[in-house]
């Protein structure tokens, strides 16, 4: 079974009677998410969609993309998720919030509906293993654990991070705490509830920190902050750091300008994207206002990697579910296949690129690879 409980009955298996298999997908189009996310996440779905369609479709039937807008919201989301369970998807695809995907995942599990998470990378997607849920993106513990590796090495140990109230800050903070600890580094939390960003800035100039990074919201409370402390001259030496990705996106350089540069991020992209890649990346280019971010490519590879399970297991659910593990997919940025791990209760991608990159101070609307996997 592919669940330690039993779900309710499945609906009759989309697609058999002619009409398109449904996929229901989960992007953040308004505030408070983030929206240029959401606009890219959708448009890699869309597109994939549209290739899968071009192509013939699923044995000749359509796919078809119900979406609904999360607006980082988790009630949302569930409400979303029970919807298009009534609504006959054969799955869900996408989110981009950690903390929206995992109450999608939690609904998902409890209804028996496959959800494979686009860009989420909370560690814990599910309180209990499950087979229904799956996952590109990389837990969040292995892709700020490259961070940490990444400041040791450029000379940073003495670390402050301004943090605000959510699971997923507080997730991250004490990863960095456990694993820079144990190699001779601190971190110092500044709690932006408590602190203006002057006050910010007061606070570093009189300590050693060398690092400070950034686990807020965009564009606020981050924005203000980096202006101030970009037009301090106590701090004219701090490196700033965005571990969760805020300057991947367009609207940090158009915000920011060169105070946005120079701040590293972890973003999911190869040196090299695959051939399929090249081409995704030729058609997204169109189809935004800005180059693709990784999480088009995601949105992409997301329904890559449902259209093969559907083309090979069909569209009923408990096979979809039991299908993760089977799976090797061509996907935009490498081959793409589902394992188990102890620390994981979802099927994850165990080898999804991570670099950490920044802005070019140069020019700000290029980007420079820092380190990699």
């Amino acid at each position: 079974m592919p669940s330690q409980s039993s779900p309710p009955s499945e609906p009759s298996p989309p697609g058999l009677d002619g009409s398109a298999i449904r996929i229901g997908a989960l992007v953040p189009l308004t505030r408070p998410g983030w929206v240029e996310a959401g606009q890219h996440l959708l448009a890699g779905l869309e597109l994939a969609v549209r290739d899968v369609n071009d192509a013939g479709g699923i044995a000749g039937t359509p796919l078809e993309l119900l979406v609904r807008d999360t607006a980082a919201d988790p009630q949302k989301a569930v409400a979303a998720v029970d919807e298009l369970d009534r609504l006959g998807v054969a799955a869900l695809a996408g989110e981009y919030h950690s903390v929206v995907a995992r109450a999608a995942a939690t609904r998902a599990d409890a209804l028996g509906l496959p959800f494979l998470c686009s860009s989420a990378v909370l560690d814990a997607l599910t309180e209990q293993p499950t087979d229904w849920v799956a996952r590109l993106a990389p837990p969040q513990s292995r892709g700020w654990q490259l961070y940490a590796d990444f400041l040791l090495n450029s000379g940073h140990s003495q670390i402050a991070v301004a943090t605000q109230s959510s699971i997923y800050w507080a997730s991250g903070l004490t990863i960095l705490r456990d694993y820079l600890t144990p190699r001779g580094g601190t971190v110092t939390e500044l709690d932006l509830r408590a602190l203006t960003p002057t006050a910010v800035c007061d606070e570093l100039a009189n300590n050693r920190t060398t690092a400070l990074l950034l686990l807020v919201g965009h564009p606020d409370p981050a924005v203000p902050l980096v202006k101030a402390i970009r037009h301090d001259p106590r701090l004219a030496e701090l490196l700033i750091g965005a571990p969760a990705g805020q300057p991947e996106f367009s609207e940090w350089a158009t915000l920011l300008g060169t105070d946005g540069a120079a701040i590293p991020f972890l973003r999911y992209l190869p040196e090299h994207l695959t051939p399929l890649g090249t081409q995704v990346d030729t058609a997204l280019r169109k189809l935004l206002p800005e180059p693709p971010s990784f999480v088009a490519f995601e949105g992409y590879d997301t329904i890559a990697v449902l259209a093969e399970i559907l083309r090979t297991h069909g569209p009923t659910r408990t096979r979809i579910a039991t299908s993760w593990p089977h799976l090797e997919v061509e996907g935009t940025r490498a081959r793409i296949t589902f394992t188990r791990t102890p620390s994981i209760p979802t099927y994850q991608w165990p080898t999804p690129p991570i670099q950490v990159a920044d802005r070019d101070p140069a020019d700000p609307t290029s980007f420079r690879t820092l380190h990699t996997t």
